[in-house]
């Protein structure tokens, strides 16, 4: 086991053995996590009929996660920051497989939903820990290519999970989604302990952002509550609640502007291209958390997929991003992201509309993996250039926290979209296991996701400059070097935010 004072000079190199094994833990480490995304979304339908729940309680299963970590992934990068990062990234691993045992084991829809929410923590710790270990452990000339690496094999991570949970769904059954992340979780922890070095941030703020922590979670969960809730029925109980939930975001931005170490310093927002390019990342990730959430119930309920092909059916999505996102970071390098920005949610857009001919007998030749390509393609040409825009657009000091903040915006989106969407277009209650009711509300949700994405190329197209304006200057910026910055740089909304030196040997993953 490594110990001793954290290195002051990343030193570590990636040919080397325990260059090796630092890959291997951190990779494995944010590949447990985008793998039980992808996992639990194909799970969905059977976990349903099992535990007898309504579609509310399947939209609580998926955010009950995604809310804890939103929530708490700023505050994960401090804590690591402060007191270790193998050591938070450990506690993270830990803790993110206690909640996959528990939601493994869930008697009732009540219990995994509470577990769901216990592995969103553990989650918000772990994920923040995985690149922050890569980028101050190895030395600057292996950096790149490390994080190449880790963005390479996470994304294979991505890919395989429908399948794997499809697989698991048919034969040794949805619990399973769930109980896969022990094993890996194991040899997470066993290669950290024994070959990570311990490093932290001896600038880090001795205090924390509790009271903003407390306010987004309440906030979030408040409106995610409200918007699920509305499905029967907007009660008195129910707009208490979302009233609530909007009064602790706005205290939440109160906080965050007096605080004197706030997890979001407001003055990043001073950047007219920062907030946009973070207003293209609400609604984009907005309409496919919830095209994702919504396509596979679809395509087992109405069109008859098993659950196998339902999983198989968005492999393509990955497939090309993987192909095409390196290539889309260089054009918008070219030309700037304004126009990569504006055509691939156009595309995304066109994708979601083509979706609403998965119906009944659906042919996936001809009726889903035309749609799914586009879709595919339209994120390929969004994903790095918008990544690139949101680092560039602030000052150095404030590249990780720029990361971070686009990371919580994108899993927020998701979150709002997948409560509030089946209500918008009227599937409540036990709709999901009627196919002709499931079947008319999936039609209406497509169109409201195209709208989602069109609005984001509209925004990109009037408010992204041409060039990479940053903090707002040259294109070949790079992220502060300092340890500090790269615990937070694991950005949700695709490859981790890299400069033009690099972006060499790394491409870009969907969203977990």
């Amino acid at each position: 086991m490594t110990t001793g004072p954290a290195p002051l000079v990343p030193s570590i190199s990636r040919a080397s053995a325990q260059g090796r094994w630092i890959l291997l833990a951190t990779v494995l480490g944010s590949g447990i996590s985008l793998l039980d995304s992808t996992v639990v979304n194909v799970a969905l339908p059977a976990l349903g009929s099992d535990l007898g729940a309504s579609l509310g309680q399947l939209q609580w299963v998926v955010n009950g996660y995604t809310l804890s970590l939103a929530a708490l992934v700023l505050l994960g990068g401090s804590l690591g920051d402060r007191f270790g990062r193998r050591r938070v990234f450990t506690v993270g691993v830990v803790w993110f497989a206690l909640g996959s045992l528990l939601c493994g084991l869930a008697p009732g829809i009540g219990w995994l939903i509470a577990a769901r929410i216990l592995q969103g923590v553990g989650g918000a710790l772990l994920v923040p820990g995985s690149l922050a270990i890569i980028s101050a452990t190895f030395v600057r000339t292996d950096r790149a290519r490390a994080i190449g690496t880790w963005s390479a094999l996470s994304g294979v991570a991505t890919a395989i999970g429908p399948l794997l949970g499809g697989w698991m769904v048919q034969t040794i059954g949805w619990r399973w989604a769930f109980l896969i992340n022990l094993p890996l979780a194991v040899v997470v922890l066993l290669v950290t302990l024994q070959h990570v070095p311990e490093t932290s941030d001896p600038q880090a703020p001795r205090s924390f952002d509790l009271a903003g922590a407390a306010l987004a979670a309440a906030g979030l969960a408040g409106l995610t509550y409200a918007l699920i809730g509305a499905g029967d029925g907007w009660r008195p109980s129910v707009i208490m609640v979302g009233l609530l939930g909007v009064t602790a975001l706005g205290a939440f931005v109160a906080v965050e502007r007096r605080g004197r170490t706030p997890m979001l310093p407001m003055d990043v927002f001073a950047s007219r291209q920062f907030s946009a390019a973070n207003l293209v990342t609400l609604v984009v990730y907005a309409g496919l958390g919830a095209l994702f959430f919504l396509l596979v119930v679809q395509l087992q309920v109405v069109a008859g997929f098993d659950a196998l092909a339902a999983g198989s059916a968005l492999l393509p999505i990955t497939i090309i991003m993987l192909l095409l996102s390196g290539s889309a970071g260089q054009l918008a390098e070219r030309i700037g992201p304004r126009w990569p920005m504006t055509i691939g949610p156009l595309l995304a857009g066109v994708g979601a509309v083509l979706l609403q001919r998965v119906g009944p007998d659906a042919s996936y030749a001809t009726d889903v993996l035309p749609a799914v390509a586009v879709i595919g393609l339209g994120l390929a040409l969004t994903v790095a250039p918008l990544t690139a825009t949101v680092l560039a657009a602030v000052e150095d000091r404030h590249a990780g926290i720029a990361s971070g903040v686009n990371n919580a915006v994108a899993r927020a989106g998701g979150l709002l979209a997948v409560a509030a969407l089946p209500v918008l277009v009227g599937l409540t209650g036990d709709d999901y296991a009627d196919p002709g009711t499931f079947d008319a509300g999936f039609g209406r949700a497509m169109i409201v996701c195209a709208v989602l994405f069109v609005v984001g190329g509209i925004i990109s197209c009037l408010a992204i400059r041409a060039p990479l304006a940053g903090g707002d200057t040259a294109p070949d910026r790079r992220p502060v070097e300092t340890p500090g910055v790269a615990s937070r740089l694991h950005c949700g909304v695709g490859a981790p935010p890299l400069t033009t030196r690099d972006r060499e040997g790394a491409s870009a993953i969907p969203p977990a």
